[in-house]
């Protein structure tokens, strides 16, 4: 196994350590286990370091596999699961804190689940799909939304009371609509 999915690897495993971060510990258990004190106090600032480390190492593996000539099948297929993994357990997960609207995770993996058939609509006839410069604006406008949204505005909120975090994570949830249906307009004609 070369570097660049060990790197991809590495970040499925950061998951479970994000979910951990975010997750609602009884007190009977906070108050006995100091682990889980600090997890309940300050959890959620772990994770978006968790989120931006792993979103980080999407980049570190594919320029690797680029750069190294380490592109391989295994990673042409673990790299967008990892992407997908990631932003879907981010959001769940904020979902349940109230901390984003259900609707925009709708949007969000309901686009992931039709751009992924067709993915696969398209490999069973053995036309290969490209991701397109929206998806990587989409994949961009998510990291800053998501992130944003776990540190409750912060940077922002030091010089506004603006919600900026949510005007973010409305962009990328309306980049992701427009890529999602930009993609299906543009590839459609490849399987009839």
């Amino acid at each position: 196994m070369n570097l660049a999915n060990k790197i991809t690897i590495a970040r499925i495993f950061l998951i479970p350590f994000f979910m951990l971060c975010l997750m609602q510990y009884p007190i009977w258990l906070t108050s006995k286990f100091t682990l889980f004190e600090i997890l309940s106090q300050n959890g959620v600032i772990i994770a978006a370091i968790l989120f931006v480390l792993a979103s980080a190492t999407d980049k570190l593996d594919g320029y690797i596999a680029r750069k190294y000539n380490q592109i391989t099948n295994l990673g042409k297929l673990l790299d967008p699961l990892a992407d997908k993994l990631l932003v879907s357990v981010a959001l769940i997960m904020m979902v349940q804190k109230n901390m984003v609207s259900t609707w925009m995770v709708v949007v969000i993996i309901g686009r992931e689940f039709i751009i992924t058939a067709l993915r696969m609509a398209a490999a069973s006839q053995k036309v290969a799909l490209a991701a397109d410069h929206y998806g990587k604006w989409k994949m961009v406008l998510q990291v800053m939304g998501i992130t944003a949204v776990l540190l409750n505005n912060y940077p922002f909120s030091l010089f506004t009371a603006y919600r900026v975090d949510n005007l973010i994570m409305t962009l990328a949830t309306l980049m992701t609509l427009y890529s999602g249906c930009n993609y299906i307009a543009r590839n459609y004609k490849n399987l009839k």
